[in-house]
């Protein structure tokens, strides 16, 4: 059966192009929806979805968005109701994909779109600033795909006729040869770094196999802690194990690193079991092509690439840390158990690396034992985080919920 992709943007400014994008995509057997986000102007002929219906859909009217008199405000009301008639479109079956074009006005609203549907559906923005700084990092969709629209500011030309092109068939081919989850098995939800720096991924993926589960790890880099994170509020994890932080301390200190003001709640709002540990939280990790702040130059630092670089939080930084952590966790309505392991949290902290910082880690553990009281559960662990002892506490405490029937070895019936 052929898929059906939403072609999103303003139909009164931008309809020579969006109308060439629903003809690339209907040359490639695909099927259309289209929906006009317009507030002003009208197309030359009806959309699939009006500005009325859109207006509507958030509550409001297209009169009222006029009479704010205020081009945000109005686009914002066109964006509730988009974003949430996306979520609908595709709950019903209607829509396998969505592409959207746009200047800033109409990226912003696209972004909200997006972040509407599941991560497995296509979303495509084809904005004349996508990869812009100007947009952050909590606004993408841990699965978007993003083209420069160049030379597509105003009027349809050879020059944007190949981003939008190139826009049509990627939307469309991801649709057609996207593969939907098999959910067979209950899936571990665990987060990590490049094993140059955090093992126990390696340690803990067969044994959890061998006991039913499957397990997806996530770079905690940022974009992969907000996949992790959109997959929690989603309730596809069976539990948790979040054994890399890095990104709440990126937060903390302000690092673009991060993965957003809602990182390590999630599984804990869904009820969903959670193994905690602090790999990572001893370190502030920079873009590459940033200066490493003067605050930090006389810490311990590692450069890893040239796409990131770490310095060293200070002992009272991981302190605060440690309450942050705490903080989150406290809302959890499932079980939580945190793993405090004494003799390192990241393979550079060793003896002799780059990031070996023993006043600090001290600084850490007890600053864990302090704040993780009941309800949370806690175990001190005399081992690296990197060692076959960790990765051991870690399987006992799951054995231990599976027993009690905390987590459960079958599958529910969730889904992404």
């Amino acid at each position: 059966m052929s898929k059906t992709i939403l072609v999103i943007g303003t139909y009164d400014t931008k309809e020579d192009e969006l109308m060439f994008v629903v003809e690339c995509i209907k040359a490639q057997g695909g099927g259309v929806l289209t929906m006009d986000v317009s507030v002003l102007g009208d197309p030359s002929e009806p959309t699939d979805i009006s500005k009325y219906d859109v207006a509507e859909a958030a509550g409001s009217a297209i009169q009222e968005a006029i009479d704010s008199g205020d081009e945000n405000t109005a686009m914002q009301i066109m964006a509730q109701g988009a974003s949430l008639l996306c979520a609908q479109l595709h709950a019903e079956k209607k829509i396998d994909g969505m592409i959207a074009l746009g200047g800033t006005m109409g990226t912003d609203l696209a972004l909200d779109c997006a972040q509407a549907l599941p991560m497995g559906v296509p979303k495509y923005v084809v904005s004349t600033v996508s990869f812009s700084p100007l947009i952050p990092a909590d606004r993408l969709s841990p699965d978007i795909q993003m083209i420069l629209w160049a030379g597509g500011l105003y009027g349809l030309n050879s020059v944007c006729q190949s981003s939008l092109s190139q826009a049509a068939g990627a939307v469309l081919g991801a649709a057609n040869a996207a593969i939907a989850p098999k959910a067979d098995r209950p899936v571990i939800g665990m987060t990590s770094l490049g094993s140059s720096c955090l093992k126990y991924m390696k340690l803990l993926r067969e044994p959890l196999e061998s006991r039913g589960f499957e397990v997806a790890v996530f770079h905690a880099t940022g974009m992969g802690g907000m996949a992790f994170e959109a997959l929690a509020r989603q309730g596809c994890f069976a539990a948790v194990m979040d054994f890399a932080l890095p990104e709440l301390g990126n937060l903390m200190v302000g690092s673009v690193i991060n993965a957003g003001a809602d990182r390590l709640t999630n599984a804990g709002k869904q009820g969903i079991p959670q193994i905690v540990s602090p790999g990572c939280a001893d370190l502030i990790d920079f873009a590459g092509w940033q200066d490493i702040p003067q605050a930090y130059s006389d810490r311990p630092f590692h450069a890893h690439n040239r796409l990131i670089k770490s310095s060293g939080l200070s002992p009272d930084e991981r302190r605060a840390l440690v309450r942050d952590i705490a903080t989150r966790l406290d809302k959890a309505t499932a079980p939580v158990h945190v793993l405090i392991p004494t003799q390192g949290v990241e393979e550079w902290d060793r003896e002799g690396g780059p990031a070996h910082d023993p006043e600090g880690l001290a600084a850490m553990v007890d600053e864990m034992n302090r704040v993780i009281k009941e309800p949370l559960q806690s175990t001190v662990l005399n081992c690296h985080i990197n060692d076959e002892a960790f990765a051991a506490a870690a399987l006992s405490v799951l054995d231990d919920w599976i027993s009690v029937g905390v987590v459960k070895t079958t599958v529910e019936n969730k889904g992404l």
